[in-house]
């Protein structure tokens, strides 16, 4: 019998996951506050999300996973306790923003598992960002490799020539094989030693590479000069303040020395900045002065404390305020092959720290300077634009005629056009990368405007909750002609279905690819792996169709019973 698994909250990312695994064949009940448009009262129950009656009327009590995809991390948490108490084993995938308490529910809670959706889309938006045309992600080697699809045409490097010759090379895993006549299984195709045909498509990942790249003296040099450009741009008022505030004290020194009141140009540059300042001087040198020069003293002070007033309130702004981080900001903005993120949203800030890892160049535009993440993408040493993205002026400063990528991922869809639009205006042939929020207007936003990718986190990261609801421990997932396929590593117990047998032998009945196994302290990749023969303790890393995981989910549990 097959597991019963509720969606609860049928927002964008909930009934996607809805939708998906109900085609591919999942019994699955979907909760939400109000009807779903052309779905059966049965299959949609209609209620509070957190209410105990609600997630009865949706069988709780006999489910065996519920995903929980709603927004809101407190809401959230609050079915998640309802449902333990109504129904203690149950599986709960939990979406939450908050990762920190994901992670640590993850180590509290039996059979919880947090997912986040920007954690789960950002990895793909760095990858279109760096020329890959990324539809998914993977955990191999403790690295996040990107999912592409090769599609073999007439002029393809790779027409004509045997699977087999791809499945030894370690930096390339071959995910998935949908042959363009008939239907056969990756590992029985390589075994075959079958050649790539017209119209044939690969699922692939591929292994990230960290640029290693170093700057050269010149372009420190260049950096320096770009510095002092910067620096009088945003240091002019206070500079020109202090001017005025210089050209008052002498104005006041060479009156004191010109009236022959037998003192130094010493002693009358001391009283003028003290009587300037408000710091005190040797006031005798006007005591004995003609009126002239004492109502000229007291001009003086007045003019001076306000001069010296409204220019010590621009230094405090510029040192303590934001001018001067604006200004170091804008001294280290890159001058070529950078990235552009026009956005601090939550998705945003994982794109930028992926991108720093990878050893890339970023640069960041955001609007508000309260922003939560911009103290940590300048903990990161990356420079900040204080300002509006869609502005030809803010993206003209961010040195986008010799960036890389443009990624507009605001958490509005209108903006992120608009941003996208006036890049490609300024630089058309720069990649533009657009966050749309709502999955079904993405792929039509892509059409329309013809940029590099349109992608909704929504879109993305739905195949992850969809694949981790019908089980294992998944580390990837894709599409492919409509079905979902997810990778996920299984422990080989003395009771698994797979323990014993070939890998080989079990990967062409069971219709998966392995990607490699752990054993005995080793990793076996290639034809090792399909020449391994499974034995407790060791841990299978592989790919299945996401309706075959049912089966292996029977045989599981015959096994044990």
């Amino acid at each position: 019998m097959k597991p019963r698994i509720i969606v609860c909250g049928l927002g964008r990312t909930g009934y996607k996951i809805f939708r998906l695994l109900r085609q591919q064949g999942a019994l699955v009940v979907g909760i939400h506050r109000k009807p779903i448009p052309g779905e059966a009262t049965g299959d949609v129950i209609v209620g509070e999300l957190c209410a105990a009656s609600t997630l009865q009327s949706a069988g709780i009590e006999q489910a065996h996973t519920l995903v929980i995809a709603g927004s809101d991390d407190a809401l959230n948490l609050s079915i998640m306790m309802q449902a333990r108490i109504l129904n203690p084993h149950i599986r709960i995938i939990n979406r939450f923003y908050n990762t920190n308490l994901g992670e640590r529910l993850d180590h509290t809670l039996i059979d919880h598992l947090s997912m986040s959706v920007v954690g789960l889309a950002a990895p793909v938006f760095t990858f279109a960002a760096l020329g890959n045309q990324a539809i998914g992600q993977i955990k191999l080697f403790e690295q996040t490799w990107p999912i592409q699809e090769e599609y073999i045409h007439e002029d393809h490097n790779w027409r004509g020539r045997k699977i087999s010759d791809l499945w030894e090379d370690k930096s390339r895993m071959l995910i998935y094989y949908l042959p363009v006549i008939g239907k056969i299984n990756l590992v029985t195709a390589v075994l075959a030693e079958q050649r790539l045909k017209v119209g044939d498509r690969l699922i692939i990942g591929t292994q990230p590479r960290i640029n290693q790249t170093r700057k050269s003296w010149g372009r420190k040099l260049l950096k320096i000069f770009t510095s002092i450009r910067q620096f009088q741009k945003h240091a002019r008022s206070v500079l020109a303040m202090a001017m005025a505030v210089i050209v008052i004290i002498l104005i006041a020194t060479f009156t004191y020395v010109s009236t022959k009141l037998n003192i130094s140009f010493v002693d009358a540059l001391y009283f003028a900045v003290g009587m300037i300042t408000g710091a005190g001087g040797n006031d005798k040198v006007v005591e004995n002065a003609p009126n002239s020069i004492k109502l000229f003293t007291v001009f003086m002070m007045l003019a001076g404390a306000v001069v010296f007033g409204i220019w010590y309130a621009m230094l405090t702004d510029f040192v303590l305020g934001t001018r001067l981080k604006q200004f170091w900001d804008a001294a280290r903005i890159p001058q070529r092959n950078h990235y552009i993120v026009c956005g601090l949203s939550g998705i945003g800030i994982r794109i930028i720290q992926q991108l720093h890892a990878g050893g890339h160049e970023v640069v960041v535009i955001e609007t508000d300077p309260n922003n939560r993440f911009v103290n940590t993408a300048r903990g990161m040493s990356i420079p900040v634009i204080l300002a509006d993205a869609s502005f030809l002026t803010t993206l003209k400063t961010s040195n986008i005629n010799t960036a890389a990528a443009v990624l507009a991922v605001t958490n509005n869809d209108a903006t992120n056009l608009e941003i996208a639009l006036k890049a490609k205006g300024l630089t058309p042939k720069i990649p533009v990368i657009v966050n749309y929020a709502d999955p079904d207007f993405a792929g039509m936003a892509q059409q329309v405007f013809d940029f590099e990718a349109v992608l909704s986190p929504a879109e993305l990261a739905a195949p992850a909750f969809a694949a981790a609801a019908l089980g294992g421990r998944i580390i990837g997932n894709g599409i492919i002609a409509d079905n979902l396929w997810v990778a996920f590593a299984t422990l080989i117990t003395p009771k698994h279905p797979f323990c014993g047998q070939w890998v080989k032998d079990v990967a062409r009945y069971a219709d998966f690819v392995p990607l490699y196994v752990e054993t005995n302290h080793q990793t076996l990749h290639g034809w090792d792996l399909l020449d391994t023969n499974l034995s407790a303790g060791d841990i299978l890393y592989m790919t299945i169709p996401a309706n075959r995981l049912y089966q292996l989910w029977r045989e599981e549990q015959e096994m044990v019973s």
